[in-house]
């Protein structure tokens, strides 16, 4: 587990204006609200929060025209909160909360073989804090930022969803998240110092914001292939969604 604070990432000094089109914005917006209020009115249910509750995840839903919602994806190489080349020929946007118990779920059971896409370069994975529950919420992707800081992004994401499961609010106090921290070997000054900076606050509300700006108010979201993908759908649909998009890519 890296420990050195040297020869750190360059963060993404970027404003959200510069990779965000407004037109773009809106038409996204229009597509997920549209795809959130099919699957609502399909009869599924939602818990606190807006997440599907535990009479089933919604089912995929895909607009029969097939809008390409690909706009989503940044490709930014400055991006800390993202596996896989920028140019790869897939692209899986994210959505999520550290208190949502089925982001937890899906990065238990899914993320895994996402990965092993990333790791054979045809998948990018970018990473999108929403924040829907509140406070907790936004001090864990602070917190997880400043992992990804050090390098440690997807070691102290996992560790915040452990055997596929969101922590307690009281597990996600400053005090705790540092302390994992330290659990992970990551230096625990200079990650205290990064939890509370302005620019990991800007960042972090700059990517909610995006996400609420594409109509993504609940979780989990994601667009694959700039196709969207509404709740925690078992791992098959998200393997022959990337399927579908790699080989339409190639």
């Amino acid at each position: 587990m890296p420990t050195e604070t040297t020869n750190r990432p360059k963060p993404s000094n970027r404003s959200r204006s510069s990779w965000v089109v407004p037109v773009a914005v809106l038409t996204l917006a229009a597509v997920l609200i549209a795809v959130i209020v099919a699957v609502n009115w399909s009869g599924t249910t939602a818990e606190e929060g807006g997440s599907p509750s535990d009479s089933g995840a919604p089912t995929e839903v895909q607009n029969p025209e097939q809008p390409d919602l690909s706009a989503a994806e940044t490709r930014d190489e400055a991006d800390l909160l993202a596996a896989g080349p920028v140019d790869a020929p897939v692209v899986l946007v994210v959505f999520s909360d550290y208190q949502c118990p089925f982001c937890a779920r899906w990065s238990e059971q899914t993320l895994p073989s996402m990965m092993e896409h990333v790791d054979a370069g045809d998948l990018r994975i970018e990473w999108r804090d929403i924040n829907v529950f509140g406070p907790a919420s936004e001090r864990a992707a602070r917190a997880s930022y400043a992992a990804a800081l050090q390098g440690a992004l997807w070691e102290y994401h996992d560790a915040l969803f452990e055997d596929g499961e969101r922590r307690s609010e009281s597990e996600l106090s400053e005090e705790a998240l540092v302390a994992l921290a330290g659990e992970l070997g990551l230096d625990t000054e200079q990650f205290a110092a990064d939890l509370g900076s302005e620019e990991t606050a800007q960042v972090i509300a700059a990517n909610q914001q995006f996400g609420f700006d594409l109509g993504a108010t609940s979780t989990p979201i994601f667009i694959l292939g700039g196709q969207p993908i509404v709740g925690a759908q078992p791992t098959e649909v998200f393997q022959e969604a990337f399927q579908s998009a790699l080989d339409a890519a190639e």
